[in-house]
């Protein structure tokens, strides 16, 4: 897509929950399709829009050899620079949510310093279907991350690349590349490209109702009006 195609879809999504989309979804008749597993949940509350950027990896294949620390220290680099790579890094725009497809594996391939690295390339948020560690860190940072797994393991002898900016399937839900992600406390949302303006009209129409009706009972209970109801 083009930029100013990226911006005008980031754009009519920006205000937009996971449960608004997910009703533009059912509009559509796409009532089974859309959401990730609850599995896929989010390391701290926030609410972010994205497009997908996808990128698999898989279980290790190989074998470890037997090393002592010293010899260890350069295997684990020699890992990082030929195994476990991290090619979409350099790939990576403004506006891209990254989807990763772990196999479900216990690593952490993602932690406090590489997401930090992304999101100043413009990365809005990362998703996986296994580990991620430093959370600590990452909710400090205020990286938005939905995991199925809060990891302590490095990705040494666990996990190899495999490809990117192919379809994959995380949570469930296949997404390809392209793909709008919605992504806040509710969990995570995928629609399909071809769908997405006509998912956005509806859902829009159900973000205005709740936001009239609830403005409403704000006032009637004299509380002070929030970004939720303005």
């Amino acid at each position: 897509m083009i930029s100013i195609a990226r911006q005008e879809l980031l754009g009519i999504y920006k205000d937009l929950r996971v449960a608004d989309v997910r009703d533009g979804m059912d509009w559509m008749m796409l009532h089974n399709q859309g959401s990730m597993d609850p599995t896929i949940r989010p390391i701290w509350r926030t609410r972010v829009v994205g497009i997908a950027r996808t990128v698999r990896y898989l279980p290790y294949s190989g074998a470890i050899p037997n090393m002592n620390p010293d010899e260890y220290s350069e295997w684990q680099a020699w890992y990082y620079n030929n195994v476990c790579t991290y090619p979409w890094m350099d790939e990576v725009e403004p506006g891209d949510f990254m989807v990763i497809d772990q196999s479900e594996v216990n690593a952490g391939l993602c932690g406090s310093n590489n997401t930090l690295s992304a999101i100043k390339k413009g990365v809005r948020g990362f998703i996986s279907n296994g580990g991620v560690r430093d959370t600590d860190e990452i909710i400090i940072q205020k990286i938005p991350f939905w995991a199925k797994i809060y990891s302590q393991s490095m990705v040494q002898g666990r996990l190899q690349y495999d490809n990117r900016n192919i379809p994959i399937q995380v949570g469930g839900i296949t997404v390809n590349p392209g793909d709008i992600i919605v992504a806040d406390g509710d969990g995570v949302i995928v629609v399909p490209i071809r769908f997405a303006k006509d998912v956005a009209k509806y859902a829009q129409h159900e973000l205005i109702n709740d936001k009239t009706t609830r403005r409403k009972l704000y006032e009637d209970m004299g509380w002070e009006l929030d970004e939720t109801v303005r």
